[in-house]
């Protein structure tokens, strides 16, 4: 939580894309880091991993109201969580049926699917950029 003020203020004044990235970066090597870590200390730097996660959560739900129309911003915000935690939920079943064929599924599962959810927003994903969201 100690970044949401430094990253909130270079979100602002450059674009939000590169630090919605980053975040994303972070969940996708969480399970890979996770399934690597053979020893207290690897432990504990997976969980780092997993607390960088929160590097760009404020700017990338700035990106989401800064994408969304103006007369239907709450209602895209709450669309996104809804489609999010759908998504999420039908993860976590599907995880429950990959660790019964092995741990290694479900964490290399999830680390690929991190991989093209992050390539998919780096390829696609928008940015109205620092002029862009002052203007809206």
């Amino acid at each position: 939580m100690l970044v949401y003020i430094p990253v909130a203020y270079l979100a602002d004044k450059n674009t939000k894309k590169p630090f919605v990235v980053i975040t994303f970066v972070n969940f996708t090597l969480f399970p890979l880091v996770l399934f690597f870590a053979r020893s207290f200390p690897l432990l504990i730097v997976a969980f780092v991993v997993r607390g960088l996660k929160e590097f760009g959560e404020p700017t990338r739900k700035a990106l989401i109201m800064d994408l969304a129309p103006e007369d239907r911003k709450a209602a895209m915000f709450g669309y996104y969580y809804l489609v999010r935690d759908v998504i999420v939920s039908a993860a976590a079943f599907g995880g429950a049926f990959l660790w019964n064929i092995s741990p290694a599924a479900n964490f290399l599962t999830a680390f690929g699917f991190g991989v093209l959810g992050t390539l998919y927003f780096v390829w696609r994903g928008r940015d109205l950029g620092a002029m862009g969201a002052s203007a809206s």
